[in-house]
């Protein structure tokens, strides 16, 4: 089972390729590189995208929430889920590095344990629900940093693979590109577009804006659309950061053998998680210790056939908004944190 919003991990290339570049100026933690744009496009995504990190580990877990649900058209009675308990687990490595290209990998597995409660459609009698899911995914990723009308500009692409403990469901493309408008001590702006290759995909194309700005008194506006907004501020000597704001998630996954009539059917379940609240960051090392608090708002989830998309749901899920924790971490050498030993 995979509970990563698939397109934020499809975006991975493209956001760390446009912040990479806006880094030229910056006079962050970074040794002075003028040539090597590739290993500051790495340090910055590292920075801001924990799945870019060499190794991430996460656990998270919601409080109980209750939810409204119908099947097809036909509303059913509210259900609650008791336990969504989730680890991912995720390593990345760009293995071959030039100056005006990269090429790298990406894998991950996401493990999840299900208990709700709910009711028959049929005879209207309660019922718990326990299910266990296991997502994999892997991606090959290329990026190639260029100039396009004086600025610069990178291209990536990634093909991307995924399924579940039982079986290989899907190959995904995903293109971008980004153009770095500024680039200084200060401020950091930069546009772009992407296009999702996926039959299944909400959002085929999809419009890119980055912004970070320092202000005087540490503060540091960070915004990431359509990813996340966040206001951030270095502490204890930059070992540590504190970060309020909301950022996109997605939980997806493939479910098997719940359709009587046809038991080969193959169903995948997906949802967008809006996740707003506090995260704080510490460093020791080379190692990121991160906490996660705050509301998880999800506007619905929705289980449909495989061979369909997101609008054809066969069963669909209103929760109410629920208080999340989430404690990982991360092997990150290129952390601009300061490291303490």
């Amino acid at each position: 089972m995979e509970i990563i919003k698939k397109g934020i991990w499809m975006l991975v290339p493209l956001f760390f390729s446009a912040e990479g570049s806006a880094q030229q100026l910056d006079t962050l933690k970074l040794k002075k590189d003028t040539t090597n744009v590739p290993r500051r496009t790495v340090a910055y995504a590292a920075d801001k995208i924990a799945i870019v990190r060499p190794l991430n580990i996460e656990f998270s877990l919601p409080a109980p929430y209750n939810f409204t649900a119908k099947q097809g058209d036909t509303p059913l009675r509210d259900g609650k889920v008791n336990d969504f308990t989730q680890l991912k687990v995720s390593a990345n490595v760009n293995f071959l590095k030039k100056k005006t290209w990269m090429l790298g990998a990406t894998a991950g597995y996401r493990f999840i344990s299900a208990e709700s409660n709910m009711f028959e459609p049929l005879t209207n009698n309660p019922t718990v629900i326990k299910e266990e899911f296991h997502y994999l995914f892997s991606s090959l990723n290329f990026s190639y940093f260029s100039t396009l009308f004086n600025k610069r500009t990178i291209y990536s692409s990634s093909v991307i693979v995924e399924g579940s403990n039982q079986h290989f469901e899907r190959v995904k493309g995903f293109l971008s590109g980004v153009m770095v408008l500024k680039g200084t001590a200060k401020t950091k702006m930069s546009v772009g577009l992407a296009v999702n290759i996926d039959p299944t995909a909400q959002l085929p194309v999809i419009p890119i804006f980055t912004y970070e700005h320092r202000f005087d008194n540490g503060l540091i506006a960070d915004v990431t659309l359509p990813k996340s907004v966040y206001l951030r501020k270095y502490l204890f000597k930059n070992t540590g950061r504190v970060s309020l704001g909301a950022e996109l998630d997605q939980t997806t996954f493939y479910v098997y053998k719940i359709e009587s009539s046809n038991p080969d059917q193959r169903f995948q379940y997906r949802q967008l998680d809006i996740n707003s609240g506090i995260i704080y960051e510490h460093a020791i090392g080379d190692f990121i210790i991160t906490g996660k608090t705050g509301v998880k708002l999800t506007p619905s989830g929705r289980l449909f056939r495989k061979e369909d998309n997101f609008d054809d749901a066969v069963f669909e899920i209103k929760p109410d908004p629920v208080f999340y924790f989430n404690i990982g971490v991360s092997f990150n050498p290129f952390t601009f944190l300061k490291k303490n030993k």
